[in-house]
Protein backbone atom coordinates (compact mmCIF):
# COMPACT_ATOMS: atom_id res chain seq x y z
CA UNK A 1 0.00 0.00 0.00
CA UNK A 2 1.72 2.82 -1.38
CA UNK A 3 -0.28 5.67 0.51
CA UNK A 4 0.08 4.00 4.22
CA UNK A 5 1.41 6.11 6.36
CA UNK A 6 0.78 6.35 10.29
CA UNK A 7 -1.57 9.13 11.14
CA UNK A 8 -0.43 11.82 13.21
CA UNK A 9 -2.97 13.51 15.29
CA UNK A 10 -3.28 16.05 12.49
CA UNK A 11 -3.51 13.69 9.98
CA UNK A 12 -5.96 12.28 11.35
CA UNK A 13 -8.41 15.45 12.25
CA UNK A 14 -7.79 15.98 8.65
CA UNK A 15 -9.48 12.23 7.18
CA UNK A 16 -12.49 12.53 9.64
CA UNK A 17 -13.30 16.29 8.27
CA UNK A 18 -12.47 14.96 4.57
CA UNK A 19 -14.28 11.88 5.18
CA UNK A 20 -17.74 13.57 7.09
CA UNK A 21 -19.71 16.51 7.17
CA UNK A 22 -20.48 16.19 10.80
CA UNK A 23 -18.63 19.10 12.33
CA UNK A 24 -19.72 21.37 9.81
CA UNK A 25 -17.93 24.63 8.00
CA UNK A 26 -15.41 26.14 10.47
CA UNK A 27 -15.13 23.77 12.71
CA UNK A 28 -11.96 24.13 14.57
CA UNK A 29 -10.49 20.15 15.47
CA UNK A 30 -8.51 18.89 17.48
CA UNK A 31 -7.22 15.01 17.62
CA UNK A 32 -6.44 13.43 20.57
CA UNK A 33 -4.43 9.92 20.06
CA UNK A 34 -5.77 7.41 22.99
CA UNK A 35 -4.75 3.65 21.95
CA UNK A 36 -6.79 1.13 22.43
CA UNK A 37 -4.72 -1.69 23.38
CA UNK A 38 -2.38 -4.17 21.54
CA UNK A 39 -2.49 -3.53 18.10
CA UNK A 40 -3.55 0.18 16.55
CA UNK A 41 -3.28 3.43 16.59
CA UNK A 42 -7.02 5.26 18.01
CA UNK A 43 -7.51 9.24 17.83
CA UNK A 44 -10.61 11.26 19.12
CA UNK A 45 -11.09 13.98 16.80
CA UNK A 46 -13.33 16.95 17.78
CA UNK A 47 -14.63 20.16 17.00
CA UNK A 48 -15.06 23.33 18.86
CA UNK A 49 -19.05 22.54 19.18
CA UNK A 50 -18.01 19.13 20.75
CA UNK A 51 -18.90 16.94 18.15
CA UNK A 52 -16.53 14.03 17.80
CA UNK A 53 -15.73 11.32 15.89
CA UNK A 54 -13.22 8.33 16.38
CA UNK A 55 -10.04 7.41 13.84
CA UNK A 56 -9.14 3.73 13.99
CA UNK A 57 -5.91 3.00 11.96
CA UNK A 58 -4.26 -0.60 11.54
CA UNK A 59 -0.25 -0.45 12.10
CA UNK A 60 1.91 -2.83 10.37
CA UNK A 61 2.61 -4.12 13.25
CA UNK A 62 1.56 -5.67 16.88
CA UNK A 63 1.97 -2.66 19.35
CA UNK A 64 2.26 -4.23 22.70
CA UNK A 65 5.51 -6.34 21.25
CA UNK A 66 6.97 -3.64 18.34
CA UNK A 67 8.03 -4.22 14.70
CA UNK A 68 9.13 -7.62 15.48
CA UNK A 69 5.47 -8.70 15.20
CA UNK A 70 4.47 -7.81 11.89
CA UNK A 71 0.66 -8.05 11.28
CA UNK A 72 -1.24 -7.60 8.07
CA UNK A 73 -2.95 -4.09 7.30
CA UNK A 74 -6.05 -5.83 5.85
CA UNK A 75 -7.46 -6.42 9.47
CA UNK A 76 -8.67 -2.61 8.58
CA UNK A 77 -10.56 -4.11 5.74
CA UNK A 78 -11.83 -7.10 7.91
CA UNK A 79 -13.13 -5.28 10.80
CA UNK A 80 -14.63 -2.28 9.01
CA UNK A 81 -16.69 -4.91 6.79
CA UNK A 82 -17.62 -7.22 10.00
CA UNK A 83 -19.13 -3.56 11.91
CA UNK A 84 -21.06 -3.12 8.51
CA UNK A 85 -22.31 -6.69 8.20
CA UNK A 86 -23.25 -7.15 11.66
CA UNK A 87 -24.69 -3.43 11.99
CA UNK A 88 -27.12 -4.18 9.14
CA UNK A 89 -28.45 -7.23 11.12
CA UNK A 90 -28.08 -5.63 14.62
CA UNK A 91 -27.97 -1.98 14.48
CA UNK A 92 -28.98 -1.08 17.58
CA UNK A 93 -25.54 -3.17 19.63
CA UNK A 94 -22.95 -2.49 16.84
CA UNK A 95 -20.49 0.54 16.82
CA UNK A 96 -21.23 2.49 13.22
CA UNK A 97 -18.71 2.71 10.76
CA UNK A 98 -18.96 6.27 8.61
CA UNK A 99 -15.82 5.34 6.29
CA UNK A 100 -12.95 3.20 5.08
CA UNK A 101 -10.18 3.77 3.62
CA UNK A 102 -8.20 0.53 2.49
CA UNK A 103 -4.97 2.49 0.99
CA UNK A 104 -4.39 3.89 4.47
CA UNK A 105 -6.28 0.71 6.90
CA UNK A 106 -7.85 3.65 8.47
CA UNK A 107 -11.85 3.35 10.07
CA UNK A 108 -13.76 6.33 10.82
CA UNK A 109 -16.82 5.75 13.15
CA UNK A 110 -19.06 7.02 15.96
CA UNK A 111 -17.56 8.16 18.83
CA UNK A 112 -19.17 6.06 22.13
CA UNK A 113 -18.07 8.91 24.27
CA UNK A 114 -21.06 8.71 26.54
CA UNK A 115 -20.51 4.79 27.26
CA UNK A 116 -18.19 3.23 28.79
CA UNK A 117 -16.14 0.10 28.36
CA UNK A 118 -17.22 -2.65 29.74
CA UNK A 119 -14.54 -4.00 31.55
CA UNK A 120 -13.64 -1.17 33.65
CA UNK A 121 -16.96 -0.46 34.52
CA UNK A 122 -17.67 -4.00 35.78
CA UNK A 123 -14.62 -4.00 37.79
CA UNK A 124 -15.53 -0.90 39.29
CA UNK A 125 -18.84 -2.90 40.41
CA UNK A 126 -21.07 -0.68 38.35
CA UNK A 127 -24.42 -2.49 36.71
CA UNK A 128 -26.17 -2.63 33.40
CA UNK A 129 -29.10 -4.66 33.92
CA UNK A 130 -29.29 -5.10 30.19
CA UNK A 131 -25.97 -6.04 29.29
CA UNK A 132 -26.30 -10.08 29.21
CA UNK A 133 -29.83 -9.44 27.26
CA UNK A 134 -28.03 -7.11 24.63
CA UNK A 135 -25.19 -9.33 23.56
CA UNK A 136 -27.42 -12.29 23.61
CA UNK A 137 -29.42 -10.99 21.20
CA UNK A 138 -26.74 -9.26 18.98
CA UNK A 139 -24.92 -12.60 18.80
CA UNK A 140 -28.14 -14.47 18.24
CA UNK A 141 -28.98 -12.65 15.39
CA UNK A 142 -25.42 -11.75 13.68
CA UNK A 143 -24.83 -15.37 13.75
CA UNK A 144 -27.78 -16.99 12.68
CA UNK A 145 -27.87 -14.73 9.62
CA UNK A 146 -24.19 -15.53 8.65
CA UNK A 147 -24.68 -19.37 9.23
CA UNK A 148 -25.48 -22.17 6.74
CA UNK A 149 -29.77 -21.24 8.08
CA UNK A 150 -29.77 -18.65 5.98
CA UNK A 151 -26.61 -18.53 3.46
CA UNK A 152 -26.78 -21.21 0.76
CA UNK A 153 -23.41 -22.90 0.14
CA UNK A 154 -22.07 -21.02 -2.33
CA UNK A 155 -22.95 -17.29 -0.92
CA UNK A 156 -21.74 -18.72 2.69
CA UNK A 157 -18.50 -19.94 0.83
CA UNK A 158 -18.09 -16.50 -1.22
CA UNK A 159 -17.80 -15.00 2.48
CA UNK A 160 -15.67 -17.18 3.92
CA UNK A 161 -12.91 -15.67 1.40
CA UNK A 162 -14.01 -12.44 2.09
CA UNK A 163 -13.62 -12.65 5.95
CA UNK A 164 -10.46 -14.84 5.69
CA UNK A 165 -8.41 -13.88 8.28
CA UNK A 166 -5.37 -16.24 8.90
CA UNK A 167 -2.69 -13.89 10.61
CA UNK A 168 -5.12 -12.50 13.37
CA UNK A 169 -6.48 -15.95 13.11
CA UNK A 170 -3.61 -17.02 14.13
CA UNK A 171 -2.58 -15.32 16.88
CA UNK A 172 -5.85 -16.92 18.28
CA UNK A 173 -4.78 -20.45 17.49
CA UNK A 174 -1.20 -19.67 19.23
CA UNK A 175 -2.07 -17.13 22.57
CA UNK A 176 -6.06 -19.42 23.36
CA UNK A 177 -5.08 -22.90 22.13
CA UNK A 178 -1.26 -23.76 22.49
CA UNK A 179 1.33 -21.08 24.69
CA UNK A 180 -0.52 -21.57 27.63
CA UNK A 181 -0.23 -25.18 27.59
CA UNK A 182 3.64 -25.22 27.65
CA UNK A 183 6.86 -23.21 28.64
CA UNK A 184 6.44 -20.65 26.40
CA UNK A 185 8.58 -17.66 26.24
CA UNK A 186 5.48 -15.37 25.58
CA UNK A 187 3.33 -16.69 28.50
CA UNK A 188 3.25 -14.22 31.63
CA UNK A 189 2.75 -16.47 35.22
CA UNK A 190 2.58 -15.00 38.53
CA UNK A 191 5.43 -17.16 40.37
CA UNK A 192 2.93 -17.92 42.89
CA UNK A 193 0.59 -20.01 40.87
CA UNK A 194 3.49 -21.46 38.48
CA UNK A 195 3.00 -24.56 40.25
CA UNK A 196 -0.35 -24.59 39.24
CA UNK A 197 0.95 -23.61 35.60
CA UNK A 198 3.18 -26.33 35.23
CA UNK A 199 0.42 -29.07 35.83
CA UNK A 200 -1.18 -27.67 32.65
CA UNK A 201 2.17 -28.72 30.99
CA UNK A 202 1.76 -31.81 32.01
CA UNK A 203 -2.12 -32.11 31.12
CA UNK A 204 -2.33 -34.80 28.37
CA UNK A 205 -6.31 -35.13 28.96
CA UNK A 206 -7.05 -31.02 29.35
CA UNK A 207 -4.50 -31.03 26.27
CA UNK A 208 -6.27 -33.18 24.09
CA UNK A 209 -9.68 -31.72 24.85
CA UNK A 210 -7.84 -28.37 23.89
CA UNK A 211 -7.06 -29.75 21.24
CA UNK A 212 -10.28 -30.24 20.03
CA UNK A 213 -11.46 -27.01 20.63
CA UNK A 214 -8.56 -25.81 18.67
CA UNK A 215 -9.35 -28.27 15.92
CA UNK A 216 -13.15 -27.01 15.59
CA UNK A 217 -11.76 -23.72 15.46
CA UNK A 218 -9.58 -24.43 13.06
CA UNK A 219 -12.69 -26.36 10.87
CA UNK A 220 -15.55 -25.27 11.73
CA UNK A 221 -17.35 -22.41 10.14
CA UNK A 222 -20.37 -22.09 11.20
CA UNK A 223 -20.67 -18.44 11.16
CA UNK A 224 -19.23 -14.87 10.64
CA UNK A 225 -17.84 -14.22 14.33
CA UNK A 226 -16.80 -11.06 16.16
CA UNK A 227 -13.72 -12.97 16.67
CA UNK A 228 -12.76 -10.87 20.00
CA UNK A 229 -15.83 -11.24 22.15
CA UNK A 230 -14.51 -10.20 25.54
CA UNK A 231 -15.87 -7.48 27.77
CA UNK A 232 -13.56 -4.68 26.89
CA UNK A 233 -14.96 -4.96 23.15
CA UNK A 234 -18.03 -3.86 24.50
CA UNK A 235 -19.15 -0.48 25.26
CA UNK A 236 -22.02 0.06 27.90
CA UNK A 237 -24.62 2.53 29.54
CA UNK A 238 -27.94 2.07 31.37
CA UNK A 239 -30.10 1.15 28.34
CA UNK A 240 -27.39 0.37 25.51
CA UNK A 241 -24.44 -1.88 24.74
CA UNK A 242 -22.41 -1.58 21.26
CA UNK A 243 -19.94 -3.61 20.26
CA UNK A 244 -16.39 -2.27 18.49
CA UNK A 245 -13.03 -3.85 17.60
CA UNK A 246 -13.73 -7.00 15.42
CA UNK A 247 -10.86 -7.06 13.62
CA UNK A 248 -10.48 -10.83 14.51
CA UNK A 249 -13.33 -11.63 12.39
CA UNK A 250 -13.75 -14.72 10.33
CA UNK A 251 -16.00 -17.92 9.88
CA UNK A 252 -15.74 -19.77 12.69
CA UNK A 253 -17.80 -22.06 15.24
CA UNK A 254 -20.74 -20.41 16.72
CA UNK A 255 -19.57 -21.08 20.26
CA UNK A 256 -15.98 -19.27 20.19
CA UNK A 257 -18.08 -15.68 20.42
CA UNK A 258 -20.44 -16.86 23.27
CA UNK A 259 -17.53 -18.63 24.88
CA UNK A 260 -15.54 -15.63 25.07
CA UNK A 261 -17.86 -13.11 26.43
CA UNK A 262 -19.13 -16.02 29.28
CA UNK A 263 -15.62 -16.12 30.21
CA UNK A 264 -14.77 -12.78 30.47
CA UNK A 265 -17.95 -12.50 33.01
CA UNK A 266 -16.49 -15.04 35.02
CA UNK A 267 -13.17 -13.92 34.96
CA UNK A 268 -14.50 -10.71 36.33
CA UNK A 269 -16.64 -12.57 39.28
CA UNK A 270 -13.49 -14.84 40.36
CA UNK A 271 -11.57 -11.39 40.68
CA UNK A 272 -14.62 -9.45 43.04
CA UNK A 273 -12.98 -10.71 46.45
CA UNK A 274 -10.04 -9.34 45.60
CA UNK A 275 -11.44 -6.16 43.81
CA UNK A 276 -13.38 -5.27 47.15
CA UNK A 277 -12.50 -5.11 50.33
CA UNK A 278 -15.97 -6.04 51.90
CA UNK A 279 -17.25 -9.57 51.51
CA UNK A 280 -20.66 -9.27 51.15
CA UNK A 281 -20.52 -6.03 48.68
CA UNK A 282 -18.38 -9.02 46.58
CA UNK A 283 -20.81 -11.60 46.79
CA UNK A 284 -23.34 -9.24 45.80
CA UNK A 285 -21.30 -8.28 42.85
CA UNK A 286 -20.67 -11.66 41.75
CA UNK A 287 -24.51 -12.84 42.10
CA UNK A 288 -25.25 -9.92 39.38
CA UNK A 289 -22.11 -11.00 36.87
CA UNK A 290 -23.85 -14.69 37.55
CA UNK A 291 -27.38 -12.94 36.81
CA UNK A 292 -25.36 -11.57 33.58
CA UNK A 293 -24.63 -15.05 32.23
CA UNK A 294 -27.40 -16.48 32.92
CA UNK A 295 -29.46 -13.80 31.55
CA UNK A 296 -26.89 -14.24 28.22
CA UNK A 297 -27.41 -17.55 27.45
CA UNK A 298 -31.04 -17.42 27.93
CA UNK A 299 -31.84 -14.55 25.73
CA UNK A 300 -29.13 -16.17 23.05
CA UNK A 301 -30.66 -20.07 23.15
CA UNK A 302 -34.37 -18.73 22.91
CA UNK A 303 -33.82 -16.33 20.65
CA UNK A 304 -31.35 -18.87 18.23
CA UNK A 305 -33.99 -21.49 18.54
CA UNK A 306 -36.74 -18.85 17.43
CA UNK A 307 -34.85 -18.30 14.47
CA UNK A 308 -33.94 -21.45 13.54
CA UNK A 309 -37.40 -23.02 13.91
CA UNK A 310 -38.69 -19.40 12.60
CA UNK A 311 -36.15 -18.44 9.61
CA UNK A 312 -34.24 -21.24 8.44
CA UNK A 313 -34.66 -21.55 4.61
CA UNK A 314 -32.13 -25.31 4.24
CA UNK A 315 -35.49 -27.94 4.19
CA UNK A 316 -32.29 -30.60 5.94
CA UNK A 317 -31.90 -28.25 8.84
CA UNK A 318 -35.50 -27.46 9.55
CA UNK A 319 -35.45 -30.51 11.20
CA UNK A 320 -36.81 -29.78 15.27
CA UNK A 321 -34.28 -32.67 16.69
CA UNK A 322 -31.43 -31.50 14.91
CA UNK A 323 -32.28 -27.86 16.07
CA UNK A 324 -31.92 -28.96 19.52
CA UNK A 325 -28.80 -31.42 18.89
CA UNK A 326 -27.34 -27.67 17.43
CA UNK A 327 -28.21 -25.71 20.07
CA UNK A 328 -26.87 -28.01 22.96
CA UNK A 329 -23.54 -28.22 20.85
CA UNK A 330 -23.33 -24.58 20.93
CA UNK A 331 -23.64 -24.87 24.66
CA UNK A 332 -21.21 -27.20 24.75
CA UNK A 333 -18.83 -25.33 22.38
CA UNK A 334 -19.50 -22.05 24.77
CA UNK A 335 -18.00 -23.76 28.06
CA UNK A 336 -14.98 -24.95 26.61
CA UNK A 337 -14.09 -22.03 24.56
CA UNK A 338 -15.18 -19.96 28.36
CA UNK A 339 -12.56 -22.18 29.99
CA UNK A 340 -9.86 -21.42 27.48
CA UNK A 341 -10.02 -17.90 28.09
CA UNK A 342 -10.15 -18.29 31.92
CA UNK A 343 -6.88 -20.76 31.14
CA UNK A 344 -5.29 -18.50 28.51
CA UNK A 345 -5.92 -14.96 30.27
CA UNK A 346 -4.60 -16.59 33.51
CA UNK A 347 -0.89 -17.86 32.56
CA UNK A 348 -0.46 -16.29 29.24
CA UNK A 349 0.63 -13.21 27.13
CA UNK A 350 -2.54 -10.94 27.58
CA UNK A 351 -3.92 -10.89 30.80
CA UNK A 352 -6.98 -8.76 31.54
CA UNK A 353 -7.49 -6.12 34.23
CA UNK A 354 -10.04 -7.82 36.43
CA UNK A 355 -7.27 -9.83 37.68
CA UNK A 356 -3.96 -7.59 37.12
CA UNK A 357 -5.85 -4.85 39.26
CA UNK A 358 -6.30 -7.13 42.28
CA UNK A 359 -3.82 -5.49 44.55
CA UNK A 360 -3.13 -8.26 47.48
CA UNK A 361 -1.03 -10.95 46.30
CA UNK A 362 -2.52 -13.62 48.08
CA UNK A 363 -6.62 -12.69 47.02
CA UNK A 364 -4.65 -12.36 43.35
CA UNK A 365 -3.25 -15.84 43.73
CA UNK A 366 -6.45 -17.15 44.79
CA UNK A 367 -8.23 -15.77 41.78
CA UNK A 368 -5.64 -17.10 39.69
CA UNK A 369 -6.08 -19.85 40.95
CA UNK A 370 -9.22 -20.50 40.98
CA UNK A 371 -9.55 -19.56 37.46
CA UNK A 372 -7.32 -21.97 36.05
CA UNK A 373 -9.38 -24.36 38.35
CA UNK A 374 -13.15 -23.17 37.09
CA UNK A 375 -11.14 -23.06 33.08
CA UNK A 376 -10.50 -27.01 33.38
CA UNK A 377 -13.85 -27.89 35.15
CA UNK A 378 -15.29 -26.17 32.13
CA UNK A 379 -13.23 -27.50 29.35
CA UNK A 380 -12.95 -31.21 30.76
CA UNK A 381 -17.04 -31.53 31.66
CA UNK A 382 -18.29 -29.19 28.70
CA UNK A 383 -20.64 -32.27 27.88
CA UNK A 384 -22.13 -32.85 31.01
CA UNK A 385 -22.31 -29.09 32.86
CA UNK A 386 -26.10 -27.51 32.66
CA UNK A 387 -26.18 -23.57 33.25
CA UNK A 388 -27.66 -24.25 36.48
CA UNK A 389 -24.35 -26.08 37.63
CA UNK A 390 -22.13 -24.03 35.98
CA UNK A 391 -23.22 -20.88 38.17
CA UNK A 392 -23.10 -23.57 40.72
CA UNK A 393 -19.34 -24.19 40.03
CA UNK A 394 -18.59 -20.31 40.40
Amino acid sequence: MSDYHPFTPDQAAHFADLHSDLFGDHSQLTAQEFGDGNLNLVFRVKNNRSTSLIVKQALPYARCVGESWPLTLDRARIEAQVLRQHAKLCPDHVVEVYHFDQSLAAILMEDLHQYEIARSALIQGKRFPLLGQHIGHYLAQVLFHTSDFVLTGPVKKAQQLQFNNPELCLITEDLFFTDPYSNHERNTISPAILPQAQQLWLDTELQAEVAQLKADFLSKPQALLHGDMHSGSIFVKADSSKVIDAEFGFFGPIGFDCGSFIGNLLLCALAQPGLCQDPATALDRQSYLQGQIVLFWTTFSDEFSHLMQQETADISFQNKLFQQRFLTQIWQDSLGYAGCELIRRTVGLAHVADLEKIADQSQKTKAETAALTLGRQLIMQRSSLSLTQLIELI
